[in-house]
């Protein structure tokens, strides 16, 4: 059962994620819908499962060294573990309704 601190812990990675930009799109990852699935446990760790809109996208070296910093800086965050994955691959269904609107989609 996940405890009221994970709880927190996980809005406040979900946060740092939205600070978080593919350099191409000026939409958030989060809202994008890179992140497939993301874990915290009781110790602190934090286990993201993400992709980005193509494996060749620039932003393959930075953007995930640009996330573990983003997400370390969160409170009670110990270790931060990314699982880069390109299935399913991303398309624009992923995205947020908020994301669509923001590129003019809707």
């Amino acid at each position: 059962m996940e405890t009221i601190n994970e709880t927190i812990m996980e809005a406040e990675v979900i946060e740092a994620l939205r600070s978080c930009f593919d350099p191409e799109i000026p939409v958030n990852i989060y809202e994008m819908g890179l992140i497939y699935d993301l874990k915290t446990n009781p110790e602190g760790v934090v286990s993201i499962q993400m992709t980005l809109t193509s494996p060749h996208c620039p932003a393959v070296q930075s953007l995930p060294a640009e996330i573990e910093g983003k997400v370390r800086g969160v409170s009670g965050v110990t270790d931060v573990k990314i699982d880069l994955v390109w299935d399913p691959p991303w398309d624009p269904s992923k995205m947020s309704e908020a994301a669509r609107l923001q590129l003019g989609m809707m």
